[in-house]
Formats: C-alpha cells, sequence, structure tokens
C-alpha cells in the first residue's frame, strides 16, 4: 500500500501484517498524523479499495515492462517469431505510449546471426589466403577450395533430411566442416603436386595421387564423422545445440569425401598450373 501526502515528493511505501492486509475496513481506520499533529483516519486522506495487481513490477529504461515467455519447439524461431509478428500487427492494437519488443533467445540469434555474417566470409578467405600461400597457385587454391560448395551442399541436405531448422550451432558446424573438407583437398593435391615434379603428366598424376590417397582421406573421414555421432544422436541437457552441428558436420564429410575422391582427380587437369590450360 502507497500512502501519498501532498508535501512529499515520493511515496511512503507501508507495509501490513498477514493479517491485515484483507481488511480494509481496518485499514481505513488507520490514523494518519496532519500537520497539525492530529490523528485522522486514513479513508478522510484516500480513496482505498481492494484490486489485483501483478505481483511484480518490472523496468526497462525507467519504462514499466510485461515480460511474455514462449518456448519454441519442433521448428525454427526465426520463422515463428515472423508468423507471431504478423499475428500481432494484424490482430492486436496498443495504446498509445505502449510498443512491443522480441527479446530473449531471438535477440541472442539475431545478434549471432550478424556475428557469423562477418566469421564465416572471414574464414573463407583466410582459407583461400592460406592454400594459396601453401601451393602458391591461384589454380590449385580455387581446386581445393571446391570442396567448400560441396561440403556445404551435404550439410544442408543432411539438416532438411533429419528436419532440423538452420541455427547458430549449424552455421558453427559449417565453419568446423570447412576447415576439414579443406584438409582432405590438401592431402590429396599435395601428393599429385609432388607426382607431378616427379615427371608424371596431369592425368596420370591424378589417377595414382587418388588410389594412393584413398585410405588417408578415408581415415580422415571416418574420424571426423564417428567422433560426432554420440552428438547427432544426443537426446538429453543441450542436445538442441549438439544435433544441428553434428549433423552438419556428418552430412558434410560425405558430401566433400566423395568430391575430393572423385571430381578433384577428374578436373585436376584444368587447374595444373604447369598446363597452361584457363582453370574452368
Amino acid at each position: 500500500m502507497s500512502v501519498f501526502r501532498g508535501e512529499l515528493q515520493f511515496p511512503v511505501q507501508v507495509r501490513l501484517g498477514p493479517d491485515w492486509r484483507d481488511r480494509l475496513d481496518a485499514i481505513r481506520q488507520i490514523r494518519v498524523t496532519d500537520k497539525a499533529g492530529r490523528p485522522v483516519p486514513l479513508e478522510q486522506l484516500a480513496a482505498l479499495k481492494l484490486e489485483e495487481g501483478p505481483a511484480q513490477i518490472s523496468r526497462d529504461a525507467i519504462r514499466r515492462r510485461i515480460v511474455i515467455p514462449c518456448n519454441v519447439r519442433g521448428r525454427d524461431l526465426a520463422g515463428f517469431v515472423g508468423e507471431a509478428r504478423a499475428a500481432v500487427d494484424r490482430e492486436v492494437t496498443l495504446p498509445t505510449g505502449y510498443t512491443v519488443a522480441w527479446g530473449g533467445t531471438f535477440k541472442n540469434l539475431q545478434e549471432a546471426s550478424a556475428r557469423l555474417a562477418v566469421a564465416v566470409p572471414v574464414a573463407l578467405v583466410m582459407i583461400f589466403v592460406l592454400l594459396h600461400s601453401t601451393f602458391n597457385s591461384a589454380k590449385l587454391a580455387l581446386l581445393i577450395f571446391l570442396n567448400v560448395p560441396m561440403a556445404s551442399t551435404g550439410g544442408v541436405f543432411a539438416l532438411w533430411l533429419r528436419g532440423l531448422p538452420f541455427s547458430i550451432s549449424a552455421g558453427v558446424g559449417f565453419i568446423a566442416l570447412f576447415g576439414v573438407a579443406v584438409l582432405n583437398g590438401v592431402v590429396l593435391v599435395t601428393y599429385i603436386v609432388d607426382l607431378r615434379k616427379a615427371g608424371r603428366d596431369p592425368a596420370a598424376a591424378a589417377f595414382d595421387g587418388s588410389m594412393m590417397r584413398l585410405r588417408p582421406v578415408l581415415m580422415t573421414a571416418s574420424v571426423a564423422t564417428l567422433g560426432v555421432i554420440p552428438m547427432a544422436v544426443s537426446a538429453g541437457s543441450g542436445a538442441e545445440v549438439q544435433r544441428p552441428l553434428a549433423t552438419v558436420v556428418i552430412g558434410g564429410r560425405v558430401t566433400s569425401t566423395l568430391l575430393t575422391l572423385f571430381v578433384i582427380p577428374a578436373v585436376y587437369r584444368w587447374f595444373d598450373p604447369s598446363s597452361g590450360q584457363a582453370a574452368a
């Protein structure tokens, strides 16, 4: 209960005992001293009535705030918020001075998406720069870089196959997948380049290199895949973060391995730096 007096700038907070709180007649008879020192019943100074109100009043930036929680299951958060916004704009008319802000996990998703929009291109550029500095050839760097879109295709297909939405953890999985996919390309192309330096022609070097590096490439892919299977099938606490990440890695590893073993040897002669042919 708050008691306001004319000469006070702030309300005086009075907390009554449990036996008094529901006795409105007794509250009206509480004596309050006026300026002359005379005790005056509270009912002569204020109109008192019992009303239901919020158990807690929260504020944000000095403004009162009411939080409406909602848990989203079985679908992507961004799509749900988009539909919820459209429904609120269409069916809810707010009084003057009221605003709606979408926060919580959705706000974190927006902030993380903005960071990923910078992190992913930077990671791709750094991978290409490192490949170029390793082989001193833009053609070979571009050849190995073909693993990235093929791995991305497998990751997207795996998410669709399991019915998982794209999330921040899936985005992090794609970044990790790019590095592992490029690693297999480096293993294969490095051996092909060594065969070319030994005098083999491009077609023979690509074929022999893919045959000799079949086991290392498969072992690398198997280790990366088997290591995240427990995350992909997890159902406990934190599974909503682990499953998309592991699914992206597993699906991308399958397609990038096929590209490494079959596509790269087939197109190597077009990217061979010493062949003099234009890269296709």
